[in-house]
């Protein structure tokens, strides 16, 4: 298969559902030229065609708008490996501390088993853990989910 760097004539641009800088930031680096999410309406499509067309980038504002997010929290240097997750990636953890299946998260969140699965991937990453129970108990000192009380468990 033949990528987009073996071809510099080629001007792609990504239409997708995602805004997250990992995707973003994926595609950037495989060579897309321009970043557009599904919600955009025709005009903002036909523009980023255009613009991509003359040679030029485009991102879609709110692609956009993640990126410098992330590059603000990591140029201030994050005081707490949580303040890396991303907004999904937050709702994964605490879904996931909560007990919930990948199943469940992903019904929950309208993606696929795998995405859930790969956000979790890049939680235990970032926070450097190693098993769920780690994650939990983290979950708890973050106040993202609480501690049952005995009479809540009988």
């Amino acid at each position: 298969m033949v990528g987009v760097r073996e071809t510099p004539n080629v001007r792609l641009i990504v239409l997708t559902q995602y805004e997250d800088s990992e995707y973003v930031l994926s595609f950037l680096r495989a060579g897309a030229r321009g970043y557009v999410v599904k919600t955009a309406t025709a005009t903002e499509l036909v523009s980023a065609i255009r613009t991509v067309h003359k040679g030029e980038p485009f991102l879609y504002p709110s692609a956009a708008m993640t990126l410098i997010r992330e590059y603000l929290a990591r140029a201030d240097g994050p005081q707490d490996a949580y303040d890396s997750l991303t907004e999904r990636e937050r709702e994964v953890l605490q879904l996931a501390a909560e007990g919930r299946t990948s199943q469940a998260i992903a019904d929950l969140l309208s993606v696929s088993v795998k995405t859930v699965l790969r956000h979790r991937t890049n939680i235990m990453e970032k926070l450097d853990f190693h098993n769920r129970t780690e994650l939990i108990k983290y979950a708890i000192s973050k106040g993202l989910i609480e501690m049952p009380r005995r009479s809540d468990r009988a």
